[in-house]
């Protein structure tokens, strides 16, 4: 079983009429119900939560981390950032959705502004498997059709990627790396671009799809690694 915590800021579902009649309950609630799996033990997190809902005792029993964030990224503390940072580093795996590009911990494990080219016009977008027999990739037999979508375009500010596993295009001619993946330390991170809150995104069975593969695929099984003083592993030799 793997435990699995979504985090959602839960901000724009609060105020914006828009995003409610999509995400009644928050986007969290949707992925939640959406990414229902056996093998899955999955809680919820938000900012307006005592801290963000990611307490220590959170952090230590979760496999995997997903990320949504966009308008309250400045709120998030420091110090939450930090504890979500050092998990990944110890194997944590983390899944970071749209615009949690521009997240605080994104950003931390990056090293890089990660800024990019957007524009809100709810254009087509087609998700195109560049690497499609990667484990996230399994069971997407063809592009993935998303009707109405913000753009995201190139250039794409993040360190090359280890594995490139999806790219997008749009109606105005951009493209995008919308599904890349990165090791830190012991953890696996996969960013997966699409998501916008005014989009019923999060419903689409192969955006889903995608997700769950990711969740199993950023699991690591490395166990916490002991450092600093060791004493020699087999015995020395006594001097007479």
């Amino acid at each position: 079983m793997l435990n699995v915590t979504i985090w959602n800021e839960f901000v724009h579902e609060k105020i914006h009429d828009e995003v409610r009649s999509v995400y009644p309950t928050g986007i969290h609630t949707a992925l939640a119900e959406g990414l229902h799996h056996p093998d899955f033990i999955i809680r919820t997190a938000t900012l307006d939560q005592p801290e963000h809902g990611l307490t220590e005792d959170v952090l230590d029993s979760t496999d995997v981390l997903l990320w949504w964030g966009h308008m309250a990224h400045d709120q998030v503390s420091d110090e939450i950032v930090s504890k979500v940072v050092k998990r990944v580093l110890e194997g944590m795996g983390l899944i970071v959705l749209h615009s949690g590009h521009f997240s605080k911990p994104f950003k931390a494990l990056m090293g890089t502004s990660c800024d990019l080219k957007w524009r809100e016009a709810g254009e087509q977008e087609i998700i195109w498997s560049v690497n499609p027999t990667h484990p996230i990739a399994a069971g997407i037999t063809g592009p993935i059709m998303i009707e109405h979508e913000e753009m995201y375009g190139e250039f794409f500010d993040i360190p090359a990627p280890d594995e490139l596993v999806f790219v997008s295009n749009f109606e105005g001619g951009e493209v995008f790396r919308s599904g890349c993946t990165f090791k830190r330390g012991h953890g696996n991170i996969f960013y997966f671009r699409p998501g916008h809150e005014t989009y019923p995104t999060y419903y689409n069975p192969e955006v889903l799809k995608v997700i769950t593969n990711a969740i199993n695929w950023a699991h690591s099984t490395a166990g916490k690694q002991t450092f600093g003083n060791s004493q020699p592993v087999r015995a020395l030799p006594v001097l007479v």
